[in-house]
């Protein structure tokens, strides 16, 4: 059940970080921490490393979970599909160069925004203070 008191505001929980949602998005894409922009955010291709080296930011409470696959699949379909119905309602390409262009494409398309695009991920959940991002959790509520 959710409490219905009231929040008090006080000069306190107005001095809250500032968090700017296009910037933490954008150092998020170039896969830096999002709160410095310095430190690196992936450890490796898709896993993020724990804590930032520079600002010291704890990484592990992000939940990316699908969401990054789900986008980079709506970006990269958005731009092939509308290229090979063009293409194909334009000209006649023999099946063997259709497989050869479209299929590498979409590929490397694919594995090039993953990261990017779950950096991005990462750091929209910072800026809006989701899951463990937040520094005062509300009470009864698991970061987990």
């Amino acid at each position: 059940m959710m409490s219905t008191a009231p929040k008090i505001w006080t000069r306190e929980t107005g001095l809250v970080e500032k968090r700017d949602v296009w910037s933490a998005m954008r150092r998020g894409f170039r896969g830096r921490c999002p709160r410095c922009g310095e430190g690196k955010l992936f450890r490796a291709f898709l896993k993020t490393a724990d804590n930032c080296a520079v600002c010291g930011l704890d990484f592990t409470p992000h939940r990316a979970d699908d969401l990054p696959a789900y986008l980079v699949i709506v970006i990269v379909g958005h731009i092939v599909v509308p290229t090979i119905l063009w293409i194909e309602t334009n000209y006649s390409t023999p099946v063997w160069l259709t497989f050869a262009a479209y299929l590498p494409f979409t590929f490397l398309a694919s594995l090039g925004l993953l990261q990017p695009v779950k950096g991005a991920v990462v750091g929209l959940q910072w800026a809006l203070r989701m899951h463990g991002f937040d520094d005062n959790p509300p009470d009864g509520i698991p970061p987990v």
